[in-house]
């Protein structure tokens, strides 16, 4: 096999969610829709896909949270797939279905504030999960989501459980100020006309539209990564260059690439994998 050959299946790999398998050996995992809460406790029970790796003792945990136009059975099987094969159990949460929602791009805003925390209080009951691991992830609507369950503030501060790590593909920073409780990394293109990676640099450097709105030193520090010519999206393999509510959305193939590895390293630094799969 050529070299190049080596290259566009690694590539290739790293797309599909295979690249551990290809490194250092895939974790076996199964997957189901749970339901998380009952009509006892919630009039609008949250479910979501479940993915456990096989093997004995408690593994740290990823929460993840979709965007304005839902499909969670997309994020599932483009990152909960993925990250569980790295030793991670997973939960891709629904906000939509139990709400009777189809989107929510350029409509009305929902409560959906406190889905993450309510996730967590599922997993951090199942004996094959380290409650003191579990990492939150969120992408557009859904990492502004898993921002806030981070940044002090009333959420946070009145949770019996918390969040280890946060990570954001292409949030909305401008309302945030940045001081955040447990390490954060935020990916973001460069070219994003929707959430714009000016808004991000200015929340991590501790400034706002109005100047500065806290002391750089305030919170956990935030890691910042911004991929030259990504747009927004750029992490989703089957998006066509196309417009949605006046922004552009695209796939690129570079920073989905850079993004898997820093994802990977971020969550084996905050929140560790398995040994055997590092």
């Amino acid at each position: 096999m050529t070299n190049l050959v080596k290259a566009v299946a690694l590539v290739t790999a790293l797309l599909t969610g295979s690249a551990a398998g290809c490194l250092a050996g895939r974790a076996e995992t199964s997957a189901r829709v749970v339901e998380f809460e009952t009509p006892l406790t919630r009039s609008q029970p949250l479910q979501g896909y479940l993915r456990q790796p096989f093997g004995a003792g408690a593994l740290p945990a990823v929460v993840l949270l979709h965007g304005c136009n839902g499909n969670w059975r997309r994020l599932d099987a483009r990152w909960g797939k993925r990250i569980a094969s790295w030793g991670y159990v997973t939960l891709t949460v629904d906000s939509f279905g139990p709400r009777g929602l189809k989107n929510t791009c350029g409509g009305a805003p929902v409560d959906l504030a406190l889905d993450a925390y309510r996730a967590l209080g599922f997993l951090v009951r199942q004996p094959y999960v380290d409650s003191s691991r579990v990492a939150v992830l969120g992408f557009s609507q859904g990492a502004w989501q898993a921002l806030s369950t981070v940044e002090r503030g009333i959420p946070e501060q009145t949770s019996p459980n918390k969040f280890r790590a946060a990570i954001g593909f292409y949030p909305n920073c401008l309302a945030f100020k940045g001081a955040m409780t447990v390490p954060t990394l935020i990916l973001v293109g460069e070219l994003d006309d929707w959430t714009l990676a000016k808004e991000c640099r200015n929340m991590v450097d501790g400034r706002d539209d109005w100047g500065i709105s806290r002391q750089k030193d305030q919170g956990i520090p935030i890691k910042l990564i911004v991929y030259p010519g990504a747009y927004h999206g750029f992490d989703a393999p089957n998006l066509p260059p196309r417009e949605l509510l006046g922004h552009h959305l695209e796939f690129n193939q570079a920073a989905t690439v850079q993004s898997i590895s820093a994802l990977r390293q971020f969550l084996d630094l905050t929140i560790g994998g398995r040994e055997q799969i590092k």
